[in-house]
């Protein structure tokens, strides 16, 4: 019963916070400036043009209304209709999702299968004076280097240099699987390096908190290998803040690779959330930032759910607290 109503406050918590996000984005996209209809209809255009127009689109109802529309409709499946394109949001989300998702599972693959072992090493040497602040520099370049410079320079050598991968021209791994992988290789990589480091600064910190605990001091007593250490006690109790970690680097992976997508010439939800907002395409903004919140609150929801079976003591705290 504890158990059920943890997982319930979990699940509420995370539909509070949904509703929050609607809120915020709704109300954004309505004070940046620039008017839809003469963003649309350009500066030709009548008085009753524009009005005729606005009132098509329902922006002449109050925010109350509007907001509450919109709701209804996205609790129906319902995500609106593209004022540029005239085409259902979702049909067209829907087109451009597999291709973002591609490219942010393959760089969350790359950034834990290069920053776990990292941060694994880091915690076992963070005794040798040299090593530790070679991995301190490393990762803290990782994580400082804005992602739209480390995507230009690799632009600029893949552009100058024919290594093999062409920019600019990106094939669906839905048409052709190997080619889609290849052309998807590049922008994971820079998406990468930022979750690496921090995948790697995670795991190390996790690491060093396990390596003091007493059963830990009993292994080492008894004569184990560190690679043993590791394997069998260290990794299981370092799990939920790396778990975390990438449930959260999975939804910013999905939400946050506009500049990307942009730079590599990416059909993705990115680069059209991106055209969107240029255009003041409200349903269309609306529907792509919702899309971003709804999988980083589910994703931080189901960690939470596997962090309490890797370790019951996480429902425990929860539920008394």
């Amino acid at each position: 019963m504890r158990a059920a109503r943890w997982v319930g406050g979990r699940v509420l918590t995370g539909l509070v916070t949904l509703l929050g996000i609607a809120l915020l984005v709704f109300a954004a996209v309505r004070v940046v400036p620039g008017q839809a209809e003469r963003v649309l209809l350009g500066p030709l255009a009548t008085d009753e043009q524009r009005a005729a127009l606005v009132a098509a689109l329902g922006l002449d109802r109050d925010l109350v209304s509007q907001f509450g529309i919109w709701m209804g409709k996205v609790l129906t499946g319902d995500l609106g209709t593209s004022i540029v394109s005239r085409q259902p949001v979702l049909d067209e989300l829907a087109m451009r999702l597999p291709v973002t998702a591609t490219i942010a599972l393959m760089a969350l693959v790359i950034a834990l299968a290069i920053g776990i072992p990292v941060g694994v090493l880091q915690a076992l040497r963070a005794r040798r004076r040299g090593g530790a602040v070679v991995s301190r520099v490393v990762g803290g370049l990782g994580i400082s280097i804005p992602e739209f410079v480390l995507g230009a320079l690799v632009v600029l050598l893949f552009s100058s240099v024919p290594l093999g991968i062409t920019i600019g021209a990106f094939t669906p791994v839905a048409e052709d699987v190997g080619q889609g992988l290849l052309s998807s290789l590049l922008p994971a990589l820079v998406l990468s390096v930022f979750c690496a480091a921090a995948t790697a600064r995670t795991t190390r910190d996790a690491v060093l908190g396990v390596l003091v605990e007493p059963y830990v001091q009993a292994a080492v007593a008894r004569g184990e290998t560190p690679g043993s250490i590791v394997r069998h006690h260290v990794l299981r109790n370092a799990t939920i803040p790396i778990l975390t970690l990438a449930a959260t680097l999975l939804a910013y992976l999905l939400g946050g690779a506009v500049i990307v997508e942009g730079l590599f010439n990416v059909p993705g939800v990115g680069s059209y959330l991106l055209l969107a907002m240029d255009r003041r395409d409200y349903a269309v903004v609306q529907a792509g930032v919702m899309l971003a919140a709804v999988v980083f609150v589910a994703t931080s929801v189901l960690v939470e759910l596997v962090s309490s079976l890797v370790d019951p003591r996480v429902s425990t705290i929860g539920a008394k607290a």
